[in-house]
């Protein structure tokens, strides 16, 4: 069974970091893209930034320049580092991953982890 396991949120006050991790476990067969999302009070759940196998990576508007994602493909990681954190970033965030967990059949599925809380204090 695939699992995405997060870690990394916290409280930290405005102009901090914080870095947040995900790694996926279990048994399949590749990793394509993956990415965090985040979900704040009465929000809608929104796209934050996400990666390619090959590295390629897209942001939100609202964390260009302040965010970066990588990931290590050999640990079936992303990691999500957050620069000059601002209270509106608040937000629960949840990792995504586009997992084949068969070689020879099946498609692409999403999993998604369990969410990480992210405060940041005025």
């Amino acid at each position: 069974q695939v699992q995405l396991g997060e870690s990394g949120g916290g409280l930290v006050q405005a102009g901090g970091s914080l870095r947040l991790s995900c790694a996926a476990s279990g048994s399949f067969f590749r990793v394509d893209a993956m990415g965090w999302y985040r979900q704040a009070p009465g929000r809608q759940r929104e796209l934050v930034a996400d990666i390619t196998s090959g590295g390629s990576t897209n942001y939100a508007d609202s964390v260009k320049g302040r965010f970066t994602i990588s990931r290590d493909n050999a640990k079936n990681t992303v990691y999500l580092q957050m620069n000059s954190l601002k209270p509106e970033d608040t937000a629960v965030y949840y990792c995504n991953a586009a997992i084949k967990e068969k070689a020879w059949w099946g498609g692409v599925a999403d999993y998604w982890g369990q969410g990480t809380q992210v405060t940041v204090s005025s």
